[in-house]
């Protein structure tokens, strides 16, 4: 039965009626599984990195910077959500997402173990998010659960190493092949250089043959999978733990489990800090019935609250790879709730993280931007924040020439200088982790790494449009006047669009 093969998993089921599922069918379905991974192990350390990440992610440290850093920084509080409500949900509900990917794999890769368990995986994820399962009894930062972590770890390096010693054995391979096609026309010197080329193979192929003998590749699928199952469950009950008062759609931890004196610290802090501590960074003055007035204007709380539901229960095994934004919108659901008066349901998250990042060269690397650069950031510009960006200049220009002061401009520039420094402090975090989330989630440029991922919550794809673009303006605006009040744009040049942006 899968609760029998599954030892670590042995009583934490609810029912006499799970542990009979499988009874009639175990002795019919044993089979053997590959001798071991091979070129499956790279699939298997690429799900191990995704869950170590998961699992990182979820530390008590990592809850605390979510917490009092993430959730309360600048760019969230004024471009996203100040409801923490919203923003757990949203953090919770991504975590989720990345989970259900790594166990889809589990599953498959479970379809070619031996143990009768690993093979109906799935079905035992499915029966831990009903509740079939006591969450209680996988216990987070259990020194067993380390020791699997740990290995994991070991695997995923010595299995990147054998991808990098394969990669660089391929590019070997291909240059011997290019030297050998012209061998009747090299000279002395050539020929050397091809002799040169067969040594470093040989020695490579022993590098591949050295890692494939210490990593994944000759490892078998049972151990394996196991360990990966097991961290499945482990993480999707310390989510449940972390998000589950505040998120309905949760089953809750047995109430006969006592949790260790670090956990029910954790729990003490994080769920009664959420009505606590309300004085935001954007949060100043307050007004003759105590409440805070934002100078900012924050999103309202209820503005995307209704909106949005995340929680997919269901594992999809037909999820395509995440290769362009179309791709990723059809396999995160979070990602595609995003509402059209958001950045990334406009489909402009990436643009205009782009168009930060360009501007932040502009301001604190001048020297390095040239005229084509300039141009290049204008023309990034959908046409309606085009004509903004002109109207506001033209306005601007033309209070200063009825005010007659133009004479300080150093000073001017300076004023603009440090306006916009207090702007691109909380727009270009924003902008940089907007870019870093999508390339983590391609799979074409995805490496084996372990460390937590930026969560959707910290980057533009949920930020408000209008205001997002509000900024955006200042910004280019701001630049326009300090490149022309410290004299930096083209003399002679009339090209409009320089004009607009240096």
């Amino acid at each position: 039965m899968v609760v029998a093969t599954m030892a670590w998993l042995s009583g934490a089921t609810k029912t006499l009626h799970y542990r009979q599922i499988f009874s009639n069918h175990h002795h019919h379905h044993q089979k053997s599984s590959p001798s071991t991974l091979g070129i499956l192990a790279f699939e298997t350390a690429k799900t191990m990195s995704r869950l170590v990440s998961l699992y990182n992610s979820l530390t008590d440290h990592q809850i605390f910077k979510l917490r009092k850093e993430i959730m309360r920084s600048k760019g969230v509080t004024y471009l996203n959500s100040k409801d923490e409500g919203f923003l757990l949900n949203l953090a919770c509900s991504e975590r989720l997402e990345d989970l259900n990917q790594a166990a889809i794999t589990v599953s498959r890769l479970g379809q070619k173990c031996s143990d009768f368990g690993l093979n109906r995986f799935d079905i035992i994820y499915n029966n831990l998010k009903h509740g079939i399962i006591d969450l209680g009894k996988l216990e987070f930062g259990a020194r067993n659960v380390h020791k699997i972590i740990e290995r994991m770890e070991k695997s995923i390096y010595s299995t990147a190493n054998l991808h990098a010693a394969l990669e660089n054995l391929a590019e070997l391979e291909s240059s011997e092949r290019k030297l050998e096609r012209w061998k009747n026309t090299l000279g002395p010197k050539q020929m050397s250089n091809l002799e040169y080329v067969k040594e470093k193979i040989a020695f490579q192929n022993k590098q591949v043959q050295h890692y494939r003998e210490i990593s994944l590749w000759n490892q078998g699928f049972d151990k394996n999978v196991e360990h990966m199952a097991r961290i499945v469950c482990v993480i999707y009950a310390r989510i449940c733990s972390i998000f589950g008062p505040y998120i309905s759609d949760l089953p809750s931890l047995s109430k006969n489990t006592r949790p260790n004196s670090n956990h029910k610290k954790l729990q003490f802090w994080f769920h009664h800090q959420l009505d606590e501590e309300l004085d935001y960074c954007l949060m100043e003055d307050r007004d003759k019935h105590g409440k805070p007035i934002s100078r900012s204007g924050p999103i309202p709380n209820n503005s995307k609250k209704d909106k949005v539901r995340f929680f997919s229960h269901e594992m999809n095994q037909n999820s395509p790879d995440n290769k362009n934004r179309s791709a990723i919108k059809k396999n995160n659901g979070v990602f595609a709730l995003a509402p059209p008066a958001t950045v990334g349901g406009s489909g402009l998250s990436l643009r205009y993280a782009n168009i930060i990042i360009h501007a932040e060269r502009c301001l604190y690397a001048p020297a390095i931007i040239g005229e084509d650069a300039r141009q290049a950031l204008y023309e990034m510009l959908p046409a309606r924040l085009k004509t903004t960006v002109k109207t506001k200049l033209k306005r601007h220009w033309l209070k200063k020439e009825e005010a007659s002061d133009v004479s300080d401009g150093y000073s001017m520039a300076e004023g603009w200088r440090d306006a916009l420094e207090e702007i691109m402090g909380w727009l270009v975090p924003m902008a940089h982790d907007t870019v870093t989330w999508q390339a983590e989630r391609n799979l074409e440029r995805q490496k084996f790494d372990s460390k937590p991922t930026v969560l959707l919550l910290q980057t533009l794809h949920y930020s408000d449009l209008e205001m997002t673009e509000a900024a955006i303006i200042e910004v280019l605006v701001g630049l326009s006047c300090i490149y022309r009040y410290e004299n930096r744009s083209l003399p002679g040049s009339g090209s409009a669009s320089v004009h607009m942006i240096i």
